[in-house]
């Protein structure tokens, strides 16, 4: 269905789609943690603080490497030699690790190689004028959904709730051989257009050694898998694949490398979205990596909330340096009652999409991103998630037609 076509199409296609969720501990993800850990610090400092922050973790090491900057705290760099070993250390601590868990936190290597950011980019963004330009050129991608509450496709709501619930058994108690690694996957299948059942489940978690398969097996199943999925939405072959490799002891850093910036489809939409290809952990917001996603996030779901269509996808793209975007685009897929151009045109009549408009309107420069690092960025209606609020809808329904 072309730009400017509003009738509801109907998809009479049935066909599986399958998103992935990692936990907290997955080695990716503890990168992620760590990058955001260091931001948050950067951010407590000096709201404007400029920060790109990559972390490599490996057995027993952790590597972090960056461009920090600030106008108001001129030691920036030298205060981060001395406290990134310990902000390092206390995010991954709180994940959980252990020397027999896949990484020795208060033992293990910390390098650094940190320096300035490049003055000819901060004067770029930051310019004479006092106005923001984009830290860097790109596009970016939001997306909503009628498929759950919280406006998310339902496979990659399915999959973050399978490893949040890991996670919860773990650090309860209650399965207290679970370890901190682990994955998801969650297969659903659509009908019309929209989501009619789970089909498969693949849930592979590290464990203590010594714990039996088949006892492994039997409480993912029903303490974890059948506790996330409804009755309901199972389907007649709903069938659950748990380790099925077998043994998963070794994991964390210990089992393979982590990186900043690896799950890029797990922090967003689990595919069900193009996405730019810009990560997020690590970024200030003057990077229009995280803040225009997060901006775009907001622009879909409140259309979706507002009833305007069913099924909202919308792109924003930038040159490193110039403050407006260069492109606004929506599409709704065949699900809008409106058309795609008189919501573009409310946008950009009634919204500031430049950086400092973002920055300012989803108040991005507190020291909040450490949450976002693990679990997805998108979905949860956390209190500082403010691209999560649905703030424009009621204006969004009463004005567009």
């Amino acid at each position: 269905m072309s730009m400017g076509q509003h009738s509801i199409a109907t998809d009479t296609r049935s066909y599986l789609f399958t998103s992935e969720s990692v936990s907290e501990g997955h080695p990716d993800k503890a990168a992620d943690q760590v990058s955001d850990a260091i931001l948050d610090w950067a951010l407590a400092l000096d709201p404007h603080a400029r920060v790109a922050c990559e972390t490599l973790l490996a057995k027993n090491l952790v590597v972090i490497a960056g461009e920090f900057g600030s106008r108001t705290v001129i030691d920036l760099t030298e205060r981060l030699q001395i406290e990134a070993s310990r902000i390092a250390r206390a995010a991954l601590r709180e994940i959980g690790y252990t020397p027999e868990s896949g990484l020795d936190v208060e033992g293990c290597e910390v390098k650094l190689s940190i320096s300035k950011q490049s003055a000819g980019i901060d004067a770029g963004v930051t310019q004479a004028s006092g106005v923001i330009g984009a830290g860097d050129q790109g596009m970016m991608f939001g997306y909503a959904c009628d498929e759950t509450p919280e406006l998310m496709p339902l496979p990659i709501s399915l999959a973050h709730a399978l490893v949040r619930r890991q996670s919860e058994l773990r650090r309860s108690g209650a399965l207290h051989w679970l370890r901190p690694d682990a994955k998801s996957q969650v297969t659903v299948r659509y009908t019309n257009g929209r989501p009619v059942a789970v089909e498969r489940v693949v849930l592979s978690t590290q464990h203590a050694p010594g714990v039996g398969l088949e006892q492994l097996r039997a409480a993912v199943r029903e303490q974890i898998i059948l506790h996330v999925i409804p009755e309901a939405l199972r389907a007649s072959t709903f069938a659950c694949l748990i380790n099925p490799t077998g043994n998963f002891v070794t994991g964390g850093p210990e089992g393979d490398t982590g990186l900043t910036g690896r799950k890029i489809i797990v922090d967003s939409y689990g595919g069900s979205s193009p996405h730019g290809g810009g990560a997020f952990s690590g970024k200030d917001p003057t990077k229009v990596d995280r803040s225009a996603a997060y901006a775009a996030r907001w622009l879909a779901k409140n259309v979706v909330a507002a009833g305007l269509a069913r099924r909202c996808t919308v792109q924003l793209a930038y040159a490193i340096g110039v403050a407006k975007p260069i492109s606004l685009y929506l599409e709704f897929h065949g699900s809008g009652r409106v058309s795609e151009e008189a919501v573009e045109a409310w946008m950009r009549q009634n919204v500031v999409l430049t950086p400092a408009g973002i920055i300012n309107k989803l108040d991005l420069r507190r020291p909040i991103y450490a949450a976002t690092a693990a679990g997805g960025h998108f979905g949860r209606e956390l209190p500082q998630f403010t691209w999560e609020r649905r703030d424009l809808a009621e204006r969004l329904a009463a004005e567009v037609s």
